[in-house]
């Protein structure tokens, strides 16, 4: 009966540390980097990819978003709790400072290398570059102001990642869907770290708005914006996109346009407006209009 209570005990104390995870990394949020994801496999696949494609593509985005956002709170640890912005966080230190991070990180890494392995070579090659970047981005902030792109890298290879998924192959279309997402990313990241300039020089971390200032840190944001637009413009011409995706670029550069204009350098009470809902948007519009536009060609 004793051993029975302490095996009941340790489960609810795994449980319970499993559910502080999920929170801590915002599992709820691994939603949002999806419709890149399927954009990258329905173009590689010119329609639906097969049910196995789609299964390991999925888990491999779970594994890697969630790997890098519990790395990065554990070498944000020692940061988080005096920051103003991030001092919530500070409920999830007792599980931060314990041994059950560390197996709940190599969890999620290795589920993302086994899942690019059962894809094929290639994707299992590449995890481990992904692998290797996720580790520099969270330690990054210490060393380079150029972290924003480092994040970017890390995103942007969702939609690459899942063409060499359906095809085992890179070409043109991955490579600018990979560096478009990577510009947008950095972009949006560069407005929301315009909120910690104070803090990062206080602490001597580094950063675009750190660097630059807010001001040119937003005239960097808007350049890596408009590159986002030419690159995905490449990514409709080479991948023969039609109408339904040109109307979602035009649609997904206007909210682009909205999100520098409502973020000001001496505004910046509307940057979660800007990072959050915009952003969301921007990547469902593109991802849609790309899906749907391959689904109409094949009819």
């Amino acid at each position: 009966m004793a051993l029975t209570s302490e095996t009941a005990s340790r489960e609810s104390g795994l449980g319970a540390s499993l559910r502080q995870f999920m929170r801590m990394v915002k599992f709820e949020h691994t939603i949002f980097g999806l419709p890149f994801v399927f954009m990258g496999g329905v173009l590689a696949a010119k329609g639906l990819p097969s049910a196995y494609a789609l299964f390991w593509m999925i888990v491999a985005a779970t594994g890697a978003r969630n790997f890098a956002m519990s790395l990065n709170r554990f070498a944000d640890r020692h940061f988080d709790p005096e920051n103003p912005r991030t001092r919530d966080r500070v409920e999830f230190q007792g599980l931060l400072g314990s041994m059950k991070i560390w197996a709940l990180m190599f969890a999620f890494a290795g589920v993302f290398v086994l899942s690019s392995w059962m894809l094929n070579l290639l994707a299992f090659y590449l995890s481990f570059v992904v692998v290797g970047v996720i580790i520099i981005y969270s330690y990054s902030k210490r060393f380079t102001s150029f972290s924003h792109l480092f994040l970017g890298f890390v995103l942007g290879t969702a939609p690459a990642g899942a063409w060499v998924a359906v095809r085992g192959e890179l070409g043109w279309v991955p490579i600018h869907l990979f560096a478009g997402g990577m510009l947008w990313v950095a972009g949006f990241d560069v407005i929301y770290s315009c909120l910690d300039v104070d803090f990062d020089k206080s602490r001597g971390l580094y950063s675009f708005p750190r660097l630059l200032g807010v001001r040119g840190a937003l005239v960097a944001s808007a350049a890596a914006h408009a590159g986002t637009v030419l690159l995905l413009f490449l990514v409709g011409r080479g991948a023969d996109l039609g109408t339904l995706y040109w109307l979602g670029l035009v649609t997904a550069s206007t909210l682009l346009v909205w999100e520098h204009w409502v973020v000001r350098p001496d505004d910046l009470s509307r940057v979660d407006l800007s990072f959050f809902n915009i952003n969301a948007w921007v990547s469902v519009i593109i991802s849609a209009g790309a899906i749907a536009d391959v689904f109409l060609a094949s009819q």
